[in-house]
């Protein structure tokens, strides 16, 4: 029978190739896509209404909802909603307002909750006076460039396309907690994201961009069909395939404002979006582990190290996947406008921070979402607690 030691330095060498496959395929993905273009469009493309639900000033707010009035699109109207007349965000839509007299602008302010998804419930109340037969529903933290609405709704020109969405890159507000989310966008969730679209996976959806005709969204029983769902845009995707219709990834990168004020905040937010896959993928989640490439590494070097036979190939391997994890770090920031190092220091921080959070999505069904608790069962459906 092989000895303790032998089976430790075994489990210590898989652990290592894992890692290292992982990092080095990742990585891969990315730059991948960072080489597609998109496609030139010659075709008359359709009025567009973008729905934009609001919930408070946070920072950037004026700077995210500018960028979508500075469309360069041939026709379209943007709707703001919120649920309070006290909310701050309706001072930001004023001042968009009076800058923009010419852009179709429309404010609905209503607090009539149709489900336990506030935001589902905000656009349920926006809808109706949406005049184009296009939909893009877009997050308020989100930043785009000009060309932004040609090319999320270019693909909808296909009747076989049902729903378009868009990755995106987080921007850190001030302050390390924020650095850290980004990080966790940038460096963990949009990288595994691209790695399955490498391999056909066409099931990513993302509320950051929903491109949809209004037709299709009434075919699935429109909006209140999500309206209690946690992964309310993976809900949409599902019932949008289940209608025969493609989902496109878009090769549209948008910028997201991340802000988290302190470590309490940001682990709630990532324990969310945690307890969200847990719920979207309840068989695989516990080997979402080995995509947590470093630490992943750290505990095969230490465990291979118990046997010295593989010694010479078990550090190529550590190192492979360091390596690829210091370039992933730093390949997305080639595009943006922050210093190649500021976050540098942080990269063992943030590696076992995610891997604390994926721990603790195990003991707990609980999610917070602005302010809000909520159960969430294993359907993904979102119950007030007793």
């Amino acid at each position: 029978m092989p000895s303790i030691q032998m089976l430790l330095a075994i489990t210590g060498f898989a652990s290592l190739a894992l890692a290292a496959s992982y990092a080095v395929l990742a990585l891969i993905a990315v730059l991948v896509w960072q080489a597609r273009r998109a496609p030139k469009n010659s075709l008359r493309l359709p009025p567009v209404t973008v729905l934009k639900p609001l919930c408070g000033a946070e920072p950037g707010l004026y700077e995210n909802l500018r960028s979508f009035c500075e469309q360069d699109y041939p026709e379209f109207q943007i709707v703001f909603g919120v649920g309070d007349l006290a909310d701050p965000a309706l001072l930001v839509v004023e001042r968009l307002v009076a800058e923009f007299p010419s852009l179709p602008i429309d404010v609905v302010v209503n607090p009539q909750p149709h489900g336990n998804n506030r935001k589902i419930s905000s656009l349920i109340n926006m809808l109706p006076r949406a005049r184009h037969d296009v939909l893009a529903m877009a997050d308020s933290d989100a930043s785009v460039g000009p060309g932004y609405l040609t090319t999320v709704t270019a693909p909808l020109l296909d009747r076989s396309i049902g729903l378009v969405t868009c990755i995106y890159r987080g921007v850190p507000a001030q302050g390390i907690w924020s650095r850290l989310g980004a990080m966790y966008v940038n460096e963990w969730y949009i990288p595994s994201v691209l790695l399955a679209w490498l391999f056909g996976h066409e099931g990513y959806v993302s509320g950051q961009t929903l491109c949809v005709r209004r037709d299709t969204l009434q075919a699935i029983g429109g909006l209140r069909a999500i309206v209690n769902h946690l992964a309310d845009d993976h809900r949409l995707g599902e019932l949008v395939r289940g209608l025969g219709l493609r989902i496109v990834l878009s090769p549209y990168v948008l910028e997201a404002e991340h802000y988290e004020p302190n470590l309490d905040l940001l682990t709630r937010h990532e324990l969310r979006w945690m307890r969200t896959i847990r719920v979207l993928r309840p068989r695989s989640f516990g080997l979402i582990f080995f995509s947590f490439s470093l630490p992943l590494a750290i505990f095969g070097i230490v465990l291979a190290t118990a046997q010295t036979a593989f010694s010479t190939a078990e550090w190529a391997l550590f190192w492979t996947t360091v390596s690829a994890r210091l370039v992933l770090h730093f390949v997305h920031r080639l595009r943006g406008n922050r210093p190649m190092l500021t976050d540098f220091w942080l990269l063992p921080v943030r590696d076992l921070l995610i891997c604390w959070v994926w721990c603790r999505s195990f003991f707990t069904s609980r999610v917070t979402w602005r302010g809000n608790v909520f159960d969430v069962g294993a359907d993904g459906i979102m119950r007030n607690p007793p």
